[in-house]
């Protein structure tokens, strides 16, 4: 008789199991809950009119569906973001948004656009951004000083300002170290290397061939594009400062813009974007577009994003930007209206 009972017992325990497991697969799958209306888009920073609280930021999402403009005051009381956005970092969950001439740092949850904190101390004509070692650093270029300041990603506290012997343009990280830009408006051929265990300069670079026009980093390297009135070149640089490739574009004058997505080069030449493979050393001979406009704001912005290329139209600071957005074949996609000259796209 015992041994039936057992028999019955286990029998309805493996039935219990059985019905346990087969609910259990049948349990909804619980998807992460989005971080903010904008985690998956394109922010576009509007410098505004020099001079005036104009500077805005706008957004468009992946699929190009979703345009909003005004993002930091629709999300913050309707307050104005203040005058020209140079430039948007993002670390962590935040974006840090460099006023130049309001001379401060909004800093935003990148995902909501709700203010964080604002950065004033030691800011004085900010212009680029990049995060190391658990700080940001901001170039400052004020009247004759040149500087990078540092602050604390944590508390916002101001760290260390490092003097520049030349202009402090743009700013990036690759490996671990600081490369500064000491070249703006065309004009400069040396790269500062900052060391951001000690905070101090490791380094100057100059780069053989032309004047540095855009520097950029990916993959633990960095680019820079540099120009003459008759040829260009692309510079690789290791994290030592040693320039490791040059790409020569013979033939192709005053090139600048220059971007990378997936194994391709994108720079500008006058009114034309061109493309070629990282990897390649024939210079590209047949644009991928020419803008037919040709007038001194038409080709104010310019990015290439996850295989979609961003171009502005300032309207010469006397209407909003017009946006287009091409394929990396050249083939119109969306053309929008932005803010008041529109000069930077950031990935969120």
């Amino acid at each position: 008789m015992k041994m039936k009972i057992s028999k019955l017992l286990s029998a309805a325990f493996a039935a219990t199991l059985l019905f346990t497991i087969s609910c259990r697969t049948d349990d909804p799958i619980v998807e992460p809950q989005p971080k903010g209306a904008y985690e998956n888009g394109i922010f576009m920073s509007n410098e505004g009119n020099f001079g005036t609280p104009t500077a805005t930021v706008s957004f468009i999402s992946n699929d190009l569906a979703t345009v909003e403009n005004n993002v930091f005051s629709a999300n913050n009381g309707n307050v104005a973001l203040g005058d020209v956005l140079q430039n948007i970092g993002f670390e962590g969950d935040n974006a840090y948004l460099i006023l130049n001439n309001s001379n401060k740092i909004e800093i935003v949850n990148r995902y909501t656009f709700k203010k964080v904190a604002t950065v004033t101390d030691q800011v004085s004509q900010p212009r680029y951004i990049a995060f190391a070692n658990n700080n940001y650093y901001v170039t400052n270029s004020s009247g004759s000083s040149k500087f990078v300041n540092v602050y604390s990603t944590s508390t916002n506290a101001f760290v260390k300002k490092i003097d520049l012997t030349n202009t402090g343009e743009r700013i990036v990280e690759a490996s671990g170290k600081i490369f500064v830009q000491n070249a703006s408006y065309g004009s400069g051929k040396k790269i500062t290397i900052i060391n951001p265990t000690s905070n101090t300069i490791e380094k100057e670079v100059i780069i053989p061939n032309g004047n540095i026009q855009k520097t950029i980093s990916t993959g633990g390297s960095v680019y820079t594009i540099a120009s003459t009135t008759t040829d260009s070149y692309i510079y690789k640089l290791s994290p030592t400062g040693a320039i490791s490739s040059t790409t020569t574009l013979t033939g192709i004058a005053n090139a600048t813009n220059l971007e990378i997505d997936g194994s391709k080069f994108y720079f500008t030449s006058g009114y034309k974007v061109y493309s070629m493979d990282i990897t390649s050393t024939a210079v590209p001979t047949t644009p991928v577009l020419t803008l037919t406009d040709n007038s001194w704001s038409a080709l104010y912005g310019f990015s290439v994003i996850d295989g979609k290329i961003f171009i502005s139209n300032a309207n010469g600071f006397t209407a909003d930007s017009t946006v287009e957005i091409y394929s990396t074949a050249g083939t119109l996609l969306k053309t929008i209206t932005a803010g008041k000259g529109t000069s930077g796209f950031y990935k969120n």
